[in-house]
């Protein structure tokens, strides 16, 4: 993983056209330039990490703050490289930090999609859900002090 830079948004953008296409069709959401646009729109190089696997772009997040938690936002992964495991190593890296700092996570994914469940194993709960997006909340774990004897 590697800080992004401004120089990473395009191919984000259609990282994020192609992973997200097959959840947003079944939705009845999908626009091919909407999809890239909001991207654009959305992406702050400062709060992103690119995910490199053999030198290439396998996939991105994001870990923007906000006034009461940390936004997950912008988490693509490649297809190919789903279910590797990869994705639960990088959440679980920024959640030990969001841990150890204290800070609730927050996120919306798609309805219906494989990445809500992945946030479910990793201690996310639904706040609110609307037919197209899925809001969830996860605070921050307590610190366990071992019993002193």
């Amino acid at each position: 993983m590697r800080p992004a830079s401004a120089a990473d948004v395009e191919a984000v953008a259609e990282l994020k056209a192609v992973v997200l296409r097959a959840d947003l069709e079944r939705l009845g959401r999908y626009d091919e330039h909407r999809v890239r646009q909001r991207l654009r729109d959305e992406f702050t190089p400062e709060h992103t990490w690119v995910i490199e696997a053999g030198g290439a772009l396998a996939g991105c997040v994001a870990l923007r703050p906000s006034n009461d938690a940390h936004w997950l936002e912008h988490f693509y992964l490649d297809s190919s490289l789903q279910g590797r495991g990869i994705g639960s190593a990088v959440l679980r890296l920024l959640l030990e930090r969001c841990d150890r700092d204290g800070i609730r996570v927050r996120l919306n994914a798609l309805s219906g999609s494989r990445a809500q469940r992945l946030y479910e194993r990793h201690g996310f709960a639904v706040e609110t859900e609307e037919p197209v997006d899925v809001f969830m909340v996860r605070e921050p774990a307590s610190a366990q002090v071992p019993a002193r004897r």
